[in-house]
């Protein structure tokens, strides 16, 4: 298989009913930018690939708000997707940062995550985050002077508050949870907006006592090529994939290698049963790990695994995703809303702590996706649906209530309509402090 683009062309680029691009306030939004700059800063953090993809996939949306409605924006809007990591006064290694999701830490970051910020007591926001750690960020942002900030990750999200406030500026912060719970530590008192994937973190939020004008429900971003439908023959074709097995997609890499770390082991462990699932074809993904790739190359071959192919960085996943019958993956809020948005199942690989036990519980508890933690299951569940292919049927018709392909563009639309709005310089969310804490209600779900 090559990995370089493939003349794959889609059937066709459906509009979602669920899309929500409002024109009619968008002229208004154009006359107040003109008192600001038409910078939009997408605000992201390297620490595993999902907010990055998510930034990225935001400011593909305003490239096509722009050529499809060209009356909504400013004819020369700038949008930048930046890593505020970047931006730190000690800089971070995102890389390393994630392994506190796979390594010794990982209860420790569990019960910080699910518990401590997640009751009542809330964190709120404040000049804190520029003070210690992002005052490099507060002085780009009072260079560029953006007439919003979208931020995909907690720590873009409170250096932008801060950075409003230290500069006194009145762009609004538009808040993008990747995963399918909202941490305690994002702003909440301080953003414009709360862009979400579900109904169910809605929930939340309201105990957290925001109000309902400041909740959106979008879903989560994801690249235009997931918008669109694939005929599954001629995908394969192109993959040179066979069209008389199963293809079984194993997601085993992607911009960052540490948080596939622990799927990686499992995958190495039932490798050498993969001869006898004969009625699979499997397509492991390394991403951009060279060392990888040759490692697991070589093993296959050492193996003798006709069925098994593994690849490098691949540019048309979405494609590829379409093309397969069951997607093996970790829980990340990225990786799963892509299989959603692909129309896969998925077989959820690993003890998920944080944000990916939340969406773990989400989709299994759909009966979305199925779970397991150890080889064993792995190769448990992967006999199981060779054996029983119907299985797979059932996990798609299920899945399909989270679907939500449009999300990029509902939330490159919701951003202009914040832009188009007149602010409250008197508001709550402008009041300059250090730091806020706050109290929320009972928490709308028990973890």
């Amino acid at each position: 298989m090559t990995n370089s683009d493939l003349p794959i062309e889609p059937q066709s680029e459906p509009v979602s009913e669920t899309a929500i691009v409002q024109v009619t306030s968008m002229p208004t939004a154009i006359q107040r930018a003109a008192q600001q700059s038409h910078t939009v800063l997408i605000v992201h953090a390297s620490v595993g690939s999902g907010h990055r993809s998510a930034a990225k996939s935001i400011a593909e949306a305003f490239g096509f708000l722009l050529a499809e409605h060209a009356e909504c924006v400013p004819s020369d809007l700038d949008v930048r997707v930046i890593d505020i990591l970047d931006y730190g006064r000690h800089k971070f290694d995102g890389d390393k940062t994630a392994s506190m999701f796979v390594g010794a830490t990982r209860p420790f970051y569990d019960l910080t995550w699910r518990y401590t910020f997640t009751g009542r007591i809330l964190w709120g926001g404040g000049t804190i985050w520029s003070r210690l750690m992002f005052s490099p960020f507060t002085e780009y942002v009072e260079q560029v002077k953006p007439m919003a900030i979208i931020a995909t990750h907690i720590t873009g999200a409170n250096a932008a508050v801060s950075a409003r406030m230290l500069t006194g500026q009145e762009f609004p912060i538009i808040c993008v949870p990747t995963d399918y719970e909202t941490e305690g530590l994002w702003p909440h008192r301080c953003a414009d907006l709360f862009c979400v994937a579900t109904e169910s973190m809605a929930e939340t939020l309201r105990a957290r006592r925001i109000p309902e004008e400041r909740i959106r429900i979008t879903g989560i971003p994801t690249r235009e090529a997931f918008r669109r439908s694939y005929d599954q023959l001629t995908t394969r074709g192109a993959f040179d994939l066979p069209i008389d097995k199963r293809i079984v997609l194993i997601l085993a890499g992607a911009y960052l290698p540490r948080p596939y770390v622990r799927l990686r082991e499992t995958v190495d462990k039932v490798l050498p049963y993969f001869h006898a699932l004969t009625d699979f074809e499997f397509v492991i993904v390394a991403g951009g790990d060279e060392e990888y790739l040759a490692s697991l190359t070589r093993r296959c071959k050492e193996l003798d695994l006709p069925n098994v192919r593994p690849v490098g960085y691949v540019t048309e996943m979405a494609a590829l995703m379409s093309a397969s019958d069951l997607i093996v993956c970790k829980a990340g809020g990225l990786t799963v809303t892509e299989c959603l948005c692909a129309e896969v199942p998925m077989l959820l690989v690993g003890k998920a702590y944080g944000q990916e036990k939340i969406n773990v519980e989400m989709l299994t508890g759909l009966g979305a996706a199925m779970r397991v933690t150890t080889a064993r299951e792995l190769l448990s569940a992967l006999r199981y649906v060779m054996h029983h292919p119907q299985s797979i049927d059932a996990m798609l018709v299920n899945g399909r209530i989270l679907r939500k392909p449009d999300a990029a563009r509902n939330v490159a639309s919701a951003a202009m309509e914040q832009v188009s709005k007149p602010q409250d310089l008197t508001s709550p969310l402008r009041k300059k402090s250090f730091f806020r804490l706050g109290w929320g209600d009972k928490p709308a779900h028990v973890r």
